[in-house]
């Protein structure tokens, strides 16, 4: 049971709605034997197996007992029902970071406690031998006084992922936080990682926006990888000094937490805070496999197979660097006529992509043939558009609000291929296509440019 006013498991009863996300709701609740307020996470158990998600949530529920720290969110108890995983966690009244800084930039003495806080915690984290790597204001929260909750460690990677050159290798966070050797996609070590996403939070914490930020995602990722910004003139020359030392793009020479401890402008009223290791914190990890059960997969209905045939494949965001040849990242916007294969982005649905697409398709003559993934075939034959020609396009999920459709031929004609894309692709498809490789942004989105959003 998870609606306002119930009980669940006959131990807490839910209260408001906190928030919501594409695999889980967060509830206010409160302890009926204690009356301790907290915040239970609901997760769908059988979305989290669809979308292969499954080991960030063990991931998650295994670290809780290795960063109980003051500055780190609580996991109490973590339970499970046949559909539901629930999360018992402590209440964070003051929300989210993110909407803080949105609002505008902080004082430097507002911005410092927060870096500070941030700091030590991910200090602590690293102790124990924990790599966040998704830190972003979005997963900082604030408590009714101000002081700073880290938050979601579904990213989360243990020292035991390392490989066998120390290194860890999965290139994943949220691009515009991920330092320049998560980028590159080579092996990274995992506590310089976490310190440049906590200097690019600095950034923002005292400017209102990000250190990095391009219409062109690719852009983006060059700024990033030669650490190209600069600072607004209200930031101290303390403030800038330290940040040089922590967005420094290569990891050799960036600057380690003891540095940044030592630094005379983190130590202006710093208060240092040293949790003890308990016993049970020393415990074997708890261990999240018995939570899923068995798979649901074996009862799926017949409209269930179809609709997970047609859903788009999930599109690590990272993984567009690998699109472009080299490192040359600008190439994978450049206009080029002579390109057999295109991409757009569309801020549609994946059905609404879908059905397009095949009405374009049977429109020119083309048959169409779905396969898993979200991948279309586009073919000629019988009474179709010069009989050779076959065309694929496939959709990857970059957001759930966003997907990137790649367009190429992979057999026929190259010039009957290029002459249906300018006369008749391109046209047909202009409802919902966002940008197309190349274009730049919706007129729209430069008037943000300047402003802290999302990416």
């Amino acid at each position: 049971m998870d609606d306002k006013g119930s009980v669940l498991m006959r131990k807490y009863e839910l209260g408001s709605l906190l928030g919501r996300g594409t695999f889980a709701k967060v509830h206010h609740a409160w302890d009926l034997k204690t009356g301790l307020n907290v915040a239970i996470k609901i997760i769908d158990k059988e979305k989290v197996l669809k979308v292969g998600m499954m080991d960030q949530i063990k991931r998650e529920i295994s670290v809780t007992r290795l960063v109980r720290h003051p500055n780190v969110v609580q996991i109490y108890e973590v339970m499970a029902s046949r559909t539901k995983i629930y999360f018992v966690m402590e209440y964070v009244k003051g929300g989210e970071l993110f909407d803080k800084v949105a609002k505008g930039k902080l004082e430097e003495d507002a911005a410092r406690k927060i870096f500070q806080q941030l700091i030590g915690a991910v200090d602590f984290c690293h102790s124990r031998g924990v790599y966040h790597r998704d830190l972003k204001p979005e997963n900082l929260l604030l408590d009714k006084d101000g002081n700073l909750k880290v938050s979601d460690f579904g990213l989360t990677a243990l020292a035991e992922s390392k490989r066998r050159d120390g290194l860890l290798h999965t290139a994943c966070g949220t691009p515009a936080y991920a330092s320049p050797e998560v980028i590159s996609r080579i092996g990274y070590d995992g506590t310089k990682a976490d310190i440049w996403s906590c200097g690019v939070i600095l950034y923002v914490l005292l400017a209102g926006y990000l250190p990095f930020r391009d219409s062109n995602l690719m852009e983006m990722y060059r700024k990033i990888c030669q650490a190209d910004f600069k600072f607004p003139k209200c930031f101290s020359p303390e403030a800038r000094r330290l940040l040089v030392k922590i967005l420094d793009p290569d990891p050799s020479t960036r600057i380690s937490i003891p540095g940044i401890l030592k630094s005379s402008w983190f130590q202006k009223g710093f208060i240092e805070c040293n949790p003890k290791i308990t016993d049970d914190m020393e415990a074997d990890r708890l261990n999240a496999d018995g939570l899923f059960g068995a798979n649901c997969e074996d009862n799926k209905t017949a409209a269930e197979v179809k609709e997970e045939l047609e859903k788009p494949s999930n599109f690590n965001a990272f993984d567009i660097i690998s699109l472009s040849s080299g490192f040359d990242l600008t190439g994978l916007f450049e206009d080029n006529g002579q390109k057999r294969q295109v991409r757009f982005s569309s801020r549609q649905t994946a059905k609404i992509i879908v059905s397009k697409i095949g009405d374009m398709a049977r429109r020119v003559g083309l048959r169409v043939r779905k396969k898993d993934g979200g991948l279309l075939k586009l073919e000629g034959g019988e009474g179709g558009r010069k009989g050779a020609l076959s065309i694929e396009a496939e959709i990857f999920e970059l957001t759930p609000t966003l997907h990137l459709v790649e367009v190429k031929k992979s057999s026929g004609d190259t010039l009957e291929y290029l002459k249906l894309m300018k006369q008749d692709i391109r046209p047909a498809l202009k409802d919902i296509i966002w940008t197309w490789e190349g274009d730049q942004l919706p007129p729209q989105q430069h008037q943000q440019q300047d402003q802290f959003r999302r990416v």
